[in-house]
């Protein structure tokens, strides 16, 4: 009997260890939670006074594509990358992004629109070009016609105080004309572009025409505001570069498996397409599809071995 009211009491012990500990680690549980709702909320209110401060929200940033630069990294170029994706492609820091488009458009708007020139020779901001003209009025080239600026014999010779390139390597010769008559270029500038000779740098995508339209949307407007002419500029969705269709949060398109013969065929018909456009004289015959043959299959009897005949036996 005392043995079992010993083990008793034992057990009534524990138990009432085990409650206390329960009831010790309930608010240690608490705090942390109520720890983790805290630190979300914080990041809440951080994400939105960013919102706030940015010129655009992040949305419309990451919707162009602005922050996604190549594989490449200049050195020069090294100070605006983020972090690199698994694939190696690296990623520019929207908010460097975001500060130096606005002091670009502040440190144009010293100048007239008369005194700039923009050149952008790629195809994907031709469209964003034609609006930025149309809204500032600041001329535009698409094809930089060489000497203008440097040969006061050319009837189009003019003098331009400052250059606006959207890439330093396609629009190569008119950064060379502008280094030669010493005066000050600002460049669209992604992650493998050399910086070189360029005297105010804006770190984005400059590869696609959603993106250049944001930036130049971006200028135009700033530009706009400093000089007075708000009214000049219309709403960043009513033009043609900019679409909204696009989504954010694009689900991967699954790969399906090509059929070669079909792909040979498109091929050999794309050809002969484009020889019959360069040669109209020649017609171009298609030649039949082989037809297949069955083939049964044929036993093939093998030979028998040959006997060695003794020369005794012959004999």
């Amino acid at each position: 009997m005392p043995r079992k009211k010993k083990t008793e009491e034992k057990e009534e012990k524990e138990t009432k260890e085990e409650l206390k500990e329960e009831s010790e680690e309930k608010p240690v549980k608490k705090t942390k939670e109520k720890e983790s709702e805290t630190d979300k909320t914080k990041t809440a209110a951080k994400e939105k006074k960013e919102d706030e401060t940015l010129l655009v929200p992040l949305e419309d940033y990451i919707r162009v594509s602005i922050h996604i630069g190549t594989r490449a990294v200049t050195p020069t170029m090294r100070e605006y990358v983020y972090r690199r994706k698994a694939d190696g492609i690296a990623v520019l820091n929207t908010k460097k992004i975001d500060e130096k488009i606005g002091q670009a458009a502040s440190f144009l708007a010293r100048y007239a629109p008369e005194d700039i020139i923009v050149c952008g020779k790629k195809d994907a901001a031709s469209k964003p070009l034609e609006a930025f003209n149309d809204a500032t009025g600041i001329r535009i080239f698409k094809k930089y016609p060489a000497g203008i600026i440097t040969n006061s014999k050319l009837k189009t010779f003019f003098e331009p105080k400052l250059i606006f390139i959207l890439d330093p390597w396609v629009d190569k010769n008119a950064l060379n004309d502008a280094v030669k008559i010493r005066i000050p270029v600002i460049s669209l500038c992604s992650t493998n572009n050399n910086t070189h000779n360029i005297d105010f740098v804006i770190p984005c995508n400059n590869k696609t025409q959603n993106s250049i339209g944001l930036v130049l949307y971006l200028i135009a407007k700033l530009y706009l505001e400093k000089k007075g002419m708000k009214d000049q500029l219309r709403e960043l969705r009513s033009y043609p570069f900019y679409s909204t269709d696009t989504d954010i949060r694009l689900k991967a398109i699954p790969r399906e498996r090509i059929d070669m013969t079909a792909a040979r065929e498109l091929i050999k018909k794309k050809l002969a397409e484009k020889k019959a456009k360069e040669h109209p004289e020649e017609k171009v015959e298609e030649k039949p599809a082989a037809e297949k043959i069955e083939v049964e299959d044929v036993k093939v009897e093998e030979p028998e071995e040959e006997t060695e005949v003794d020369a005794r036996k012959v004999e």
